[in-house]
């Protein structure tokens, strides 16, 4: 099974527009037993309709259903007018292709973004357009890299690290000499190096530099310790304990053929100072320098590898712990936020698995090394009640809300049969779910029984029923120079038209929440591609009517 993808093309009206609209289709699998009968191959019919209809009115006066909408996104609808003039016509509702999404609002830091999002929606509403919020808990374009950090913030390190400096505790030596250390009084600068018992690391010597005058170089006095071996480009973690007898500074220098420096200001008594430093040469040396007056005491000077010991990860408990309450928060909030504004939402997207329709985790999905920033399993720290929790807390922010659960390829019966069977575990547990999105993501080979079959057992959970991310694709055989002719796009008109007929006829009136197309013209579909050409949608690319429209008119009037 391949993975969602996020594609690009150009909207082309005079100026090139770039765009981007997401789906969440997955390959159907084959030998399904329910992928049988009629492929939707035949024409159109040849019945016209007014040039004055729109989908919209169509859905709504014919007593289809009362919403129909387009995914949109913020590139486009915030430079091109005539395409806002067509979404505006044609839908009253939208669904945000990615600006709702974790990875779109979360930042790394763990701070929230709404900047976006926010533009479009005044744009939407400023047109009359209703938004559709998708989606609060999926798997993909998370903020994989926030969350995971989460987690191994809570590791803990065992064990003493060991110090790559050697002579650091300034025991080595007699006298005012300290074996593997160099100290030098020059330049302008007036002082002297001795040994003191003052120690901080419980030995009998440290290293006391008295500073009478500094000179007019912070290097004029400096001690310098021997080279270690490092890894560069790696951070490590150097300590040094330091008693001033008052206020004063001394400076931290990584140097050979590099220099990295850290001012450490002393105040009187010891004191530990710590700087992490990402070392950039091999074979560096530590050294200390006195721009500033005063009676310094260095001692058990230390260079770490935070890398090194024994690391003890966090238990399953605290893991789910901090999870749980990222996700309460993210759905909290962004519910919060759009509270009154946003009346719906995909609450959970795509919960099952490819190939078995089992739940979503760790045991039959692994996340590709490409996707580990963007892609988080829920479910692999909160378990099977992951769906559960999203719903409560979604309730929670706004009881008004309606609550769906979404997911792709439902025209199997492995995939539909399993998401039904979850949604009515998760409503004995007190999970309010008021409806059930499928996305069909289909093509022209999608059997119409397949598509009735889904309609049905949709229909028999009582629940809304909303198509929530249609297109149709046309170029079956994936071929790099594909056009569509008449015939394919007939084809195609007569597939659209019988999914919105299958849609009326096997969905009572009372749960029809409505339709919504995944994009408005072809170039902007995640489905076509540079590599891989396709004419998935109703408009082409310069927002003329395709035949699809006219038969998805057709569909809503019965004709």
């Amino acid at each position: 099974m391949k993975n969602s993808i996020i594609k690009r093309s150009s909207l082309i009206i005079g100026v090139v527009i770039a765009t981007l609209v997401y789906s969440c289709k997955k390959d159907p699998p084959s030998g399904d037993q329910n992928n049988t009968g009629n492929t939707g191959s035949t024409g159109s019919t040849g019945t016209t309709i007014s040039d004055t209809a729109t989908l919209k009115g169509t859905a709504i006066t014919s007593g289809a259903f009362n919403n129909f909408g387009f995914a949109v996104l913020y590139g486009t609808m915030s430079t091109n007018t005539a395409y806002v003039a067509t979404v505006k016509k044609e839908a009253n509702w939208v669904t945000f292709g990615n600006e709702l999404k974790y990875g779109s609002i979360v930042q790394n830091d763990g701070t929230f973004n709404y900047t976006t999002a926010d533009a479009l929606y005044s744009i939407c509403a400023a047109n009359g357009l209703q938004v559709f919020g998708h989606n609060l808990c999926w798997y993909s374009q998370q903020n994989a890299t926030y969350l995971n950090g989460l987690i191994s913030a809570l590791s803990k390190q065992t064990g003493t690290l060991p110090n790559l400096m050697q002579y650091g505790d300034f025991e080595g030596g007699s006298g005012t000499t300290f074996t593997g250390w160099t100290n030098i009084v020059g330049g302008t600068s007036v002082g002297s190096f001795s040994s003191v018992v003052d120690d901080n690391d419980g030995g009998s010597r440290a290293l006391q530099a008295t500073v009478t005058t500094p000179g007019a170089n912070a290097y004029d006095m400096q001690s310098i310790g021997t080279a270690f071996t490092v890894t560069p480009n790696k951070t490590y973690t150097v300590t040094v304990s330091i008693k001033s007898s008052a206020a004063g500074k001394v400076r931290l220098l990584m140097q050979n053929m590099a220099y990295q420096q850290y001012d450490v200001t002393t105040t009187a008594g010891w004191g530990t100072y710590t700087w992490n430093v990402t070392i950039t040469e091999s074979s560096p040396q530590l050294r200390f320098n006195f721009p500033t007056a005063g009676v310094y005491v260095i001692d058990n000077a230390t260079v770490t590898d935070p890398s090194s010991g024994t690391i003890i990860p966090p238990t399953a408990a605290q893991s789910a712990a901090v999870i749980d309450t990222a996700l309460k928060k993210f759905i909290n909030t962004t519910v919060t936020h759009y509270k009154g504004k946003i009346k719906a939402w995909d609450v959970v997207n795509e919960p099952m698995s490819d190939g078995t329709g089992a739940l979503r985790d760790a045991s039959n999905y692994t996340i590709p090394a490409a996707n580990a920033s963007n892609q988080f399993l829920w479910s692999q720290y909160l378990g099977r009640n992951f769906a559960l929790k999203a719903f409560q807390y979604a309730k929670a922010a706004d009881a008004s809300a309606l609550l769906f659960i979404n997911e792709y390829n439902l025209e199997y019966n492995f995939k539909l049969d399993s998401l039904i069977a979850y949604v009515g575990q998760l409503q004995a547990k007190g999970a309010k779910i008021d409806g059930i999105g499928t996305q069909m993501h289909i093509s022209l080979s999608t059997s119409q029984a397949s598509i009735d079959n889904q309609f049905i057992k949709l229909a028999k959970t009582g629940l809304l029923v909303r198509v929530s991310e249609l297109d149709i694709a046309v170029n079956t055989s994936k071929s790099g120079s594909f056009t569509a002719d008449a015939n394919t796009l007939a084809s195609q008109a007569a597939m659209y038209k019988y999914v919105v007929q299958s849609y009326l006829k096997n969905v009572p009136a009372a749960q029809r929440f409505g339709i919504t197309v995944w994009g408005v013209t072809d170039n902007e579909s995640w489905i076509n591609t540079a590599s891989v050409p396709d004419f998935p949608l109703l408009f082409d690319k310069n927002l003329a009517k395709k035949p699809a429209y006219t038969s998805f008119l057709q569909g809503l009037k019965g004709l």
